[in-house]
């Protein structure tokens, strides 16, 4: 072997693989260790980022007792365990000139999303880092506990020019640690004083705490929220998206920011050919009656290591179904797993992808699901004075 390295105990070792590495022991001789799905977890395994040199796989030495994979998923001390650590950012406000969505401009108060989406197109984010789109991305989590700090620097910049400020475009910021950090209350908070208009996309319903903010903000047209609800079914949502909360507590949350008078949409996202896309009109249905008042949808994505990451999960929790789902896939990407063009990389292109929208189209007007994306008032946009400064005469 060109280079080896060895861990964990005597049952089995990580290999590090590059292409000649097998020269003397092909991959074919060797006993590959299978991933299995962990309680709790989205991603099957951790595969090696698009950026490194080499891949680490778990093999078996053919000494000692392997574990049961009923022991393996059911000890705490296999159990991956979620860290927090800091971002050094020095900018918060993410730029975009995308063609295809609504803004140009977002926050990302967090790095990676415990709630452990399979499906996530953030994933591929944490390769930039050296770390797994895998299982690293939901449970290396990082935070930017200066955000605050830095978007009121940049909102007092000369010339800033205000539009709708969108968070939760990459990963939800609302994840489970918002609860103690506090981060997007923090952010929201600045956002208020500034009379700067936002929007949010959550699966959370911890959005509802920060209704004395939000309600009103939306109250001045300042303010919408956009609530993901990717099906109704609770067996799949705890497969797909398993540390998220449950569908009804979504909806209830729908429920909620529509009663305090905060414009809400449902986002039905990702809808997956022969998953969940004939859930489509039960989740417009449940929303409407929730009190939203508007709706959209997205086809699902497989860019970069996301393909092989949703993939190898389909095979571990729906293998009957498997096959046939990326060949549906397939048919609505012109063949592909997936096609990043500008205007169909959301909704796909074919008759299967042709038929899903017309579904919505239809469900979306028979509801009156018309106000996906209102526009915001950007008007009442004014820096609060800073302690110190000199006030103004008029």
């Amino acid at each position: 072997m060109k280079e080896g390295a060895f861990s964990g105990n005597s049952s089995h070792f990580n290999v590090a693989l590059e292409c000649s590495l097998f020269v003397l022991y092909p991959m074919q001789m060797l006993d590959v260790l299978p991933n299995r799905p962990r309680k709790g977890r989205g991603a099957v395994s951790n595969r090696t980022g698009r950026f490194e040199a080499q891949e680490r796989v778990a093999i078996h030495d053919g000494w000692d007792f392997t574990p049961s994979p009923e022991l393996i998923d059911t000890d705490p001390a296999q159990a991956p365990r979620t860290t927090l650590s800091v971002d050094n950012a020095k900018r918060i406000i993410a730029r975009n000139k995308s063609p295809d969505v609504p803004f140009d401009r977002s926050i990302n108060p967090y790095r990676g999303c415990e709630h452990g989406c399979i499906y996530c197109f953030a994933r591929p984010t944490h390769a930039y880092y050296g770390l797994s789109p895998g299982m690293d991305f939901e449970t290396k989590l990082f935070h930017k506990p200066n955000a605050p700090e830095l978007l009121a620097e940049e909102l007092r910049k000369p010339g800033y020019v205000p539009a709708t400020l969108a968070l939760g475009t990459n990963t939800d910021p609302y994840q489970p640690v918002e609860r103690s950090e506090k981060l997007t209350r923090r952010i929201l908070q600045v956002l208020a004083d500034f009379k700067h208009p936002f929007s949010i996309v959550t699966k959370s319903p911890l959005v509802v705490r920060d209704l004395d903010i939000i309600q009103p903000m939306a109250a001045q047209g300042l303010a919408q929220v956009s609530i993901s609800v990717t099906t109704l079914d609770r067996t799949i949502a705890r497969k797909m998206e398993p540390r998220a909360p449950s569908p009804q507590k979504r909806i209830d949350a729908i429920a909620a920011l529509s009663k305090a008078g905060v414009p809400t949409a449902v986002l039905a996202a990702p809808m997956i050919p022969a998953l969940n896309d004939s859930e489509l009109e039960a989740i417009l249905d449940a929303a409407h009656t929730a009190g939203a008042t508007g709706a959209g949808y997205i086809l699902l994505r497989l860019p970069l290591e996301i393909r092989d990451l949703f993939v190898e999960w389909l095979h571990a929790n729906f293998p009957d179904r498997a096959n046939h789902v990326m060949s549906l896939v397939r048919d609505t990407r012109g063949g592909a797993d997936y096609r990043s063009g500008w205007g169909s990389r959301m909704s796909g292109t074919g008759p299967y992808a042709a038929l899903l929208k017309r579904r919505f189209d239809m469900a979306q007007k028979r509801l009156g699901l018309n106000a996906r994306w209102r526009e915001l008032d950007c008007e009442k946009f004014a820096p609060p004075p800073r302690p110190g400064d000199q006030l103004a005469l008029f």
